[in-house]
């Protein structure tokens, strides 16, 4: 693959700041948020379950839909794509430079991977939440044996997600704002980029001047704007990448 001048911007620039959507999380074999639903929960929508007001009606059910989300993320292992990002960090900070890595993730993949500075700006199914006290907790990877599950403390316990109708964490947006503000080059990964706010994350770092980069199996609505599209999937452009910027 044509890479042009990729490799010599990646090995000059001195905070890199990376947006990854559902996409690079599939090739782990995690189905994204809009893909079928299967098994028991094949006649489910998921933006049905996904909502604080679905909770409040029937937390059992979406308890026990996002308990089998969790135990399948858990399962999952990060794909050549994370190993990739944690190697542009490690290269990056080892020469002195920034890394930001922003996900839309909730699976926890690039901690799994060895990425560092990573960024959660939809929250994490791995991690739960006690409704009454807001404390987090991390439930042990066995199934959950009831549903909802409760914290030690009695409130319900919830996945520490974000919700259709919630706000992003503000510390989450606050360290997104900070990073593109400072950034010279900026990688848009696997996101269809229709998921505001962090779809204007492009246009964000272009504007304080960055080199812009997308990496995506189809055209997007950013493709027109960036200065490199690689068309492709992540596992496999992001290694080829590393490679070169080795030789």
């Amino acid at each position: 693959m044509q890479f042009g001048p990729l490799p010599s911007r990646l090995s000059s620039s001195r905070s890199i700041v990376v947006l990854t959507g559902a996409g690079v999380s599939a090739e782990s074999g995690i189905r994204t948020f809009r893909d079928s639903m299967e098994g028991l929960w094949k006649d489910f929508d998921p933006a049905t379950l996904a909502t604080p007001e679905a909770f409040d009606n029937d937390p059992a059910t979406v308890t026990r839909w996002y308990d089998w989300r969790r135990l399948g993320c858990l399962a999952a292992e990060p794909n050549p794509g994370h190993t990739a990002l944690a190697a542009f960090e490690q290269a990056t900070v080892a020469k002195g430079g920034r890394f930001t890595l922003l996900t839309q993730n909730v699976d926890r993949l690039h901690q799994k991977a060895g990425s560092q500075n990573v960024v959660e700006l939809h929250g994490s199914i791995i991690a739960w939440r006690c409704t009454k006290t807001g404390e987090e907790v991390t439930p042990p990877p066995q199934p959950m044996k009831e549903f909802p599950p409760r914290s030690a403390r009695g409130g319900l316990l919830r996945p520490n997600v974000v919700w259709f109708g919630e706000m992003l964490p503000p510390a989450a947006l606050a360290a997104a704002d900070e990073a593109l503000d400072t950034c010279d080059l900026f990688m848009s990964i696997g996101t269809s980029s229709v998921v505001y706010p962090a779809a204007a994350y492009i246009q964000l770092a272009r504007a304080n001047g960055a080199y812009t980069v997308e990496v995506n199996r189809d055209e997007t609505s950013i493709t027109r704007f960036v200065d490199i599209s690689l068309r492709g999937n992540s596992g496999e452009i992001l290694p080829e990448l590393i490679k070169q910027l080795q030789e």
